[in-house]
């Protein structure tokens, strides 16, 4: 699959070539559902808690006696039937996370990635930083590519200086390419990868490639 890459201008310089094996899988739907809804599971924090009989504050003792007064017999009054008693089968803090299998998360990332390709919303555009580390600098490359929708830059490697001016961008996601993440992927409304992140890719998802989540 050949591409364009652009300048950090938006103009046209030359064509790269996107490795199929990356880029131009058939879609596997199922899987990416699979891969979003896993990464959505582990970052849940599981700390919603409540109060069973047994942990309210309160006495043991019976509300009013057994017989004789024309109501309902009562235990005592943290019962779930009172006010202030306990929760009946309410959440306590557990652990949401599970594993997915790594070849299972790969496809899914491929598949994505293929999405993207194959619908021309992903855009290929020369290496770039942002020496200064300024939002205004950032905001004036991005403009060329994408009009405040929610975007993702794939970068090449792990520029500090380029995270530094987007950290105020509230529409804007930085992912390294050994470290993409489904959800953000597939979320995204605009994806520019970097000219050296799409070789970075090619090697690191392509066939026989021997990376790891």
């Amino acid at each position: 699959m050949n591409r364009t890459v652009y300048s950090i201008d938006g103009k046209e310089l030359r064509t790269i070539e996107l490795d199929d094996a990356v880029f131009g899988l058939p879609v596997n739907e199922e899987v990416i559902w699979y891969a979003v809804n896993n990464e959505l599971a582990n970052r849940r924090l599981g700390t919603a808690s409540t109060k069973d009989r047994a942990e309210v504050h309160g006495s043991n003792t019976k509300p009013y006696k057994q017989k004789g007064t024309g109501r309902a017999r009562r235990g005592d009054k943290k019962s779930p039937l009172m006010v202030g008693g306990g929760i009946v089968f309410g959440p306590k803090p557990r652990d949401f996370s599970y594993a997915m299998p790594k070849k299972a998360k790969r496809l899914a990332l491929k598949s994505i990635l293929s999405l993207k390709a194959q619908s021309d919303i992903l855009k290929v555009v020369e290496d770039f930083t942002v020496e200064s580390g300024k939002t205004r600098d950032l905001v004036k490359i991005l403009k060329n590519f994408s009009d405040q929708e929610r975007t993702v830059v794939i970068l090449k490697d792990n520029d500090s200086k380029v995270k530094q001016a987007g950290r105020n961008i509230p529409w804007l996601t930085f992912l390294s390419y050994d470290n993409l993440t489904a959800h953000d992927l597939f979320y995204g409304r605009r994806v520019i990868m970097m000219e050296g992140a799409a070789k970075n890719l090619s090697a690191f998802y392509g066939a026989g490639a021997g990376g790891a989540e």
